[in-house]
């Protein structure tokens, strides 16, 4: 797909949204980009849009909401875009939560924001796509699910969303393929540490990372707009990773 004049969705973009927002107006596509609770780094990533020449829209949309609230805003953005070519589904929950304090409030909050969000913002985004003859769409799954088994102790929600949303994009690659949309999923790895970390585990991270350092958020640009160029891959997880999982 060629991106010039297209127009792509970021949902949940508070750690890669300027990085994916830049990458995608510099292909020539306009961009809007969705925050929960953090407005201020989707402003900065619309702003960085605007500033290549493309036009940007920011708006709040939380995927845990009621499906025909997120449909209304997908439609918000469509309507005021004039068209909707991708969606990038980033929203995601990483919360620690230690094995014998686990309970289904804590597993149904994860499943919520990681599955049931992907599913109702991958629904929402179907008949704008069909309406433009195509589309692309790429998830955010994890090089632990991608990899087909926990790495960590302590996650065993989030793995499991993630396992989820691999899943939920080879179902939708197979249902999608005849509407020409290609349904992908991005598994990063070692790319931006968690905001809490000590230098130690940082440096930890890199020892265990066979390529020896931190992707940086431009290393998952550049994945996403090689899936969104390819018109002949679908229901594929490409890890970024650094070769984590091959330790």
């Amino acid at each position: 797909m060629l991106l010039a004049d297209k127009v792509a969705l970021l949902v949940g973009a508070r750690r890669m949204g300027l990085a994916l927002a830049t990458a995608l107006a510099s292909r020539g596509a306009d961009v809007a980009v969705t925050y929960r609770s953090s407005p201020d780094a989707a402003e900065v990533a619309a702003d960085a849009v605007r500033a290549l020449g493309r036009k940007a829209m920011v708006v709040r949309c939380d995927v845990t909401d009621e499906a025909p609230v997120v449909e209304a805003t997908f439609q918000q953005v469509a309507d005021e875009m004039g068209r909707l070519d991708v969606l990038v589904m980033m929203a995601s929950r990483y919360v620690e939560a230690p094995f014998d304090e686990l309970d289904t409030w804590e597993i149904e909050r994860t499943l919520g924001v990681d599955m049931r969000g992907t599913f109702v913002c991958m629904h929402a985004a179907i008949p704008h796509m069909r309406r433009a003859g195509g589309g692309r769409i790429i998830n955010f799954t994890d090089w632990t699910a991608a990899s087909g088994r926990p790495r960590y102790r302590g996650y065993t929600g989030y793995y499991v969303a993630k396992a989820g949303v691999k899943a939920l994009t080879e179902a939708f690659a197979l249902e999608l393929a005849g509407d020409r949309i290609l349904v992908n999923a991005i598994a990063p790895g070692p790319v931006l540490p968690p905001e809490d970390f000590s230098a130690d585990q940082r440096s930890g991270v890199e020892a265990a990372t066979p390529l020896g350092r931190w992707g940086g958020t431009d290393e998952v640009a550049k994945a996403v707009l090689a899936l969104i160029d390819s018109d002949f891959t679908t229901g594929e997880t490409i890890r970024v990773d650094g070769g984590r999982h091959l330790r």
